[in-house]
C-alpha cells in the first residue's frame, strides 16, 4: 500500500470518529511532506488538529518511510470549497465570483443542497425624480456557478 493510500485510509478513520470535521484538501509533496487541511461544522480547534495528526502519525511507520505531517484548519484567506462550509457561514458577508465573472457581495442568508442565497443593499436612482433610494437585492446562486467564494472579514 502506498503512503498516499495509507494516509487516506487513516484520515477517513479519524474524520469518522469526529463527525463534525471534514476534509478540505490533502497533499503529499515530494519528500513525503504531508499537508492536510480540515474544517468543521462548528470550526476547528487546536485539539481537533492534534487528534487528526496523531491518528495518522501514530499509525505510520517512520522506519518504513520518513515523512513530515501538517494538519491545519482552513484559514480565513482560503475560499469556501465545501458545501458544509457555507452552512457554518450563514449570517456572514461573502464575496462570490461566478463563472460568468459576476461578483456579488452580500450576506449569506440561506443554504440548500443546490444553491446559496445572498442578500445585500444598494443605492439606485429613484424611479421618479432626482436622488437615490436604498433597495434590498437578493441572488440565488447555484454551487455549480460559483467559481470562488470568500468570507469578507469586517472589523
Amino acid at each position: 500500500m502506498s503512503l498516499k493510500d495509507k494516509v487516506q485510509s487513516l484520515l477517513e478513520e479519524a474524520l469518522e470518529e469526529r463527525s463534525t470535521l471534514f476534509l478540505i484538501d490533502q497533499k503529499i509533496q515530494p519528500g513525503n511532506s504531508i499537508e492536510i487541511i480540515i474544517d468543521g461544522d462548528e470550526g476547528v480547534t487546536v485539539e481537533d488538529c492534534i487528534a487528526v495528526s496523531r491518528a495518522i502519525e501514530h499509525n505510520l511507520d517512520r522506519e518504513e518511510e520518513d515523512f513530515s505531517l501538517q494538519v491545519m484548519s482552513a484559514g480565513v484567506s482560503e475560499g469556501l470549497t465545501h458545501q458544509r462550509q457555507y452552512k457554518k457561514n450563514i449570517g456572514r458577508k461573502l464575496k462570490v465570483k461566478t463563472e460568468d465573472s459576476t461578483t456579488i457581495e452580500g450576506e449569506l442568508t440561506s443554504v440548500t443542497g443546490d444553491n446559496i442565497t445572498l442578500v445585500w443593499k444598494t443605492r439606485e436612482p429613484k424611479p421618479v425624480g432626482k436622488g437615490k433610494i436604498t433597495v434590498t437585492k437578493e441572488a440565488c446562486v447555484s454551487y455549480k456557478e460559483i467559481q470562488e467564494a470568500k468570507v469578507m472579514i469586517t472589523f
